[in-house]
């Protein structure tokens, strides 16, 4: 069998098990050149050509073990590989962070222009940083940059330091354990970047299998997944230079958001190749936005 006959033959059976795709492929058939090309041994970067290659009886039993640990399981593909790409770039990930799969990365490949000048960005904070892709793409990305690297789980910052040194960038990227802005050190952050949870602790038990394998403390915020964002636009400004910005993604959570702060000037961006609810804010409009912040906050608190 060649790897182009395995590969449509897991497609198949990809697609008669009803899984749920969106951790790192959108569909069957991209995940079963994945799968087979991992266990090959074979690039995953689109320079592979050799589609007639014979597959060994070795490397087609652990395609077959995969596969049926991705079928009863439901687990994301990524989680059982332990590998997943972001930006361009792989990344060591397990079941203590979320898959990477943010938006952002088109927007670290573009340097976070036209909203942030790369020459005038020195320093970076990403909150909720998980397994760190979203840190370690943007020090790729922008060389010279230092970037803080924050997440409340030790477990979360293990996998991030594992990717950091995978990477090369121990002397650009640094780990904190922070619950959000709790713990960050005062400084002045030409950029805040984050994918903080934005999920409706009530809808967590509605979801795919696929995404109920992933930590739910990546995932819920609150009743209706705004608690985090809130958080981070109140105290943003603290840490943000003069002419910083805030990115930020709350993906299902966009609506919600917008009316909750219908007064708060949020620029909503668009992207080429898919995604959503991801809004720029500068310190300006952040400082701003504060009294209707604190108000809402002062509101939800008093809600029983």
């Amino acid at each position: 069998m060649t790897i182009a006959e395995l590969i449509d033959q897991i497609t198949q059976q990809l697609e008669r098990a009803d899984l749920c795709f969106g951790h790192g492929t959108d569909n069957a058939r991209d995940e079963a050149a994945w799968l087979v090309l991992h266990v090959a041994g074979e690039p995953l970067d689109g320079s592979f050509c050799d589609w007639g290659r014979a597959v060994t009886p070795a490397e087609q039993e652990k395609v077959a073990q995969l596969l049926d640990q991705r079928c009863s399981r439901r687990a994301p593909l990524a989680y059982l590989l332990g590998k997943a790409w972001f930006a361009g770039l792989e990344f060591v990930i397990n079941e203590e962070v979320l898959v990477p799969r943010s938006p952002l990365a088109e927007l670290i490949l573009d340097r976070f222009q036209p909203w942030a000048r790369p020459d005038r960005v020195n320093r970076v904070l990403d909150l909720c940083t998980g397994s760190g892709c979203i840190a370690i793409a943007t020090a790729v990305h922008m060389p010279g940059v230092r970037v803080d690297a924050a997440d409340i789980s030790a477990a979360a910052l293990e996998v991030a330091r594992r990717n950091v040194q995978r990477h090369g960038l121990e002397n650009r990227v640094f780990l904190l354990q922070s619950d959000l802005f709790n713990d960050i050190p005062p400084a002045a952050y030409d950029l805040i970047v984050s994918n903080p949870p934005y999920v409706p602790a009530g809808s967590i038990s509605g979801l795919p299998a696929e995404y109920c394998a992933e930590p739910g403390l990546g995932l819920a915020s609150g009743e209706d997944g705004l608690d985090a964002v809130l958080t981070i636009l109140l105290d943003a400004p603290r840490f943000l230079g003069e002419d910083g910005i805030l990115v930020c993604e709350v993906g299902e959570s966009e609506q919600r958001l917008a009316e909750a702060l219908p007064s708060v000037p949020f620029t909503w961006l668009e992207f080429a190749h898919g995604g959503s609810g991801v809004f720029v804010l500068t310190r300006k409009q952040l400082e701003e936005a504060g009294e209707a912040l604190t108000a809402l906050i002062r509101k939800r608190s008093y809600v029983v």
